[in-house]
């Protein structure tokens, strides 16, 4: 069964593309985590996933967004519009591509046996680690979730 969920649109704190991938401490996209990872959403804002990395085609690096919530600071990072939209979501271990793999390409092959639902390519692909810190720490791994645009076929 597919997992299919709506973003709203919002404003995003954003890394820049890394060609590079470099989440070390002194990297584009470690820096950027730094800063994301400092602030303190409120209570209201702190239950949803507010940062989303894709991979952009475009400028050919990893990009790492984080929504913005009231009062909280961009950290001097650019920031961008996110359209917000329908994505259907599945859920992998951080680091297995095969799996990753094979998962994409299941969850577009059941998108499209809906017959009423379609991949939407005006959008990237992005992904989410869902896994708390701590339970990360002990199981030696986290959770990706990954997002995958759809739209409804008209």
């Amino acid at each position: 069964m597919l997992r299919i969920v709506s973003l709203p649109p919002f404003r995003a704190a954003v890394s820049g593309a890394d060609p590079k991938g470099d989440f070390s401490p002194n990297g584009a996209l470690g820096r950027f985590d730094q800063y994301f990872s400092a602030l303190q959403p409120s209570p209201r804002d702190s239950f949803m996933p507010r940062d989303f990395l894709y991979y952009d085609q475009e400028q050919g690096g990893m990009v790492w967004m984080y929504a913005l919530a009231e009062g909280l600071s961009d950290g001097g990072f650019p920031t961008a519009d996110f359209p917000g939209g329908l994505y259907t979501t599945y859920v992998w271990r951080d680091g297995d591509e095969a799996e990753n793999a094979r998962l994409y390409r299941r969850t577009l092959e059941a998108v499209e046996a809906t017959g009423t639902l379609a991949p939407d390519d005006t959008r990237p692909a992005m992904g989410h680690i869902i896994t708390p810190p701590e339970v990360q720490q002990a199981l030696g791994y986290a959770q990706m979730e990954t997002f995958l645009p759809i739209r409804v076929k008209k």
